[in-house]
């Protein structure tokens, strides 16, 4: 596995996350469904590879945390 092309991707992805975060908003369906399918994507690209998918698992959980701190507010 190419771990530079890897992060390299995920850094990109969480630039991605910003950008859809802004145009639908953390609470919507849209936001969510772009989150699930587009981690599946990457964990499929990198044949689901363990590191990948764990990466993936904290990634959602960072979100889910944001998510429910922006709720308390």
């Amino acid at each position: 596995m190419d771990y530079q092309k890897f992060f390299n991707e995920i850094v990109s992805w969480i630039n991605e996350v910003n950008k859809k975060a802004s145009q639908f908003g953390l609470e919507s369906s849209e936001f969510w469904t772009w989150v699930t399918r587009s981690m599946g994507e990457l964990c499929e690209l990198y044949d689901n590879n363990p590191l990948v998918i764990k990466q993936m698992v904290m990634l959602h959980e960072w979100l889910d945390e944001i998510y429910i701190k922006s709720k308390s507010k």
